[in-house]
Parts: C-alpha cells; sequence; structure tokens
C-alpha cells in the first residue's frame, strides 16, 4: 500500500473512530488537501504545480490582471504571486508586462502554451471533483454545495462584523 493510501486510510479511521463529532472546520481542511493532492498528481504531468493551477484558474477567466489583483483573487500575500509569476513566465505559461501610460503595475497575461492549458487541465479537475462525490446523490451534492456557500457567506458576514466591531473602538 502506498504511502498516500496509508494517510487516507489514517485519516478516515480518525474522522470516524476517534473525532467523529470533531469540529466541521478539520473535516473541510481535510477534503480540501485530498482534493488538492488528487488534483496535483493529476497536473504533475503537464509540470503545474497546485499553486500555478489556482494562478491559470484566474487568468483563464480574466487574464491581463495585475499581480496584485491576481494575489487578492487568489487569497494569496503579493510576494507569492511575485515568485509564482516568474515560475510561470520562465515555464512559458504567462508574460508579464507593463501596460502604456502606467509604467506602476505590472500585469500578467497567458501565453498560447497558458490558454492552451486550460483544455487539458480543466477536464483534469472536474475529474477530482466528480470523484471526490462519488456514493451521493445529487440532491446531496447540491444541499452541500448549498450549505458550504451558506458557511462561506455566514464567515464573510462575521468578518464584516468583526472589522465594523474594531474600527468602532477608540
Amino acid at each position: 500500500m502506498s504511502q498516500n493510501r496509508d494517510d487516507i486510510q489514517h485519516i478516515l479511521k480518525h474522522w470516524r473512530e476517534s473525532v467523529p463529532e470533531d469540529r466541521l472546520a478539520h473535516l473541510v481542511r481535510d477534503v480540501a488537501r485530498a482534493q488538492m493532492r488528487a488534483l496535483q498528481q493529476r497536473l504533475m504531468p503537464y509540470n503545474v504545480s497546485f499553486g500555478h493551477w489556482t494562478f491559470l484558474r484566474i487568468l483563464w477567466t480574466q487574464d491581463g490582471l495585475t499581480q496584485k489583483e491576481l494575489s487578492n483573487l487568489a487569497g494569496v500575500m503579493e510576494p507569492t504571486t511575485f515568485s509564482a509569476a516568474k515560475a510561470m513566465e520562465v515555464l512559458g505559461f504567462i508574460e508579464r508586462r507593463q501596460l502604456l501610460g502606467n509604467r506602476k503595475n505590472m500585469h500578467v497575461f497567458l501565453t498560447p502554451l497558458g490558454k492552451s492549458l486550460k483544455k487539458k487541465l480543466v477536464p483534469l479537475a472536474e475529474e477530482v471533483n466528480t470523484l471526490s462525490v462519488q456514493g451521493l446523490s445529487d440532491r446531496n451534492v447540491v444541499l452541500l454545495r448549498k450549505s458550504m456557500l451558506t458557511i462561506i457567506e455566514n464567515l464573510a458576514k462575521e468578518e464584516d462584523s468583526i472589522a465594523h466591531t474594531i474600527g468602532d473602538m477608540p
């Protein structure tokens, strides 16, 4: 049995036997890690890391973003985006350039290679999603998505509430 399979069995045993009522945040984290590992395995033959996947996915819908905009959409710090962009440029996935009249901001554009990866990589992500929900009814998948979106909305409201409270403090 591979190390990865051992890890998965350990996680499943942990959740089913050791802490079946543990916090939802821990379960969500383990699900996300398992999905990331599954996708990373599929991306490896294309020399695309999971971090690069995140930026490519954004650029496939909004090409030409500034590095700051890309950082915000990816939810990472600007130095992370800078490092990833440099690596992706070396791989030929993107090019970074300043636009005329704006020498301050560096914009990120997909190259033809970066654009072509979409047709190859998106089906791999869809495959991981399909594998993830095997054994769940369509109704349960819809309910799960709705529930997770509600969780995100609840936490965003709480975050906004805390920010307002802190802003009102003397």
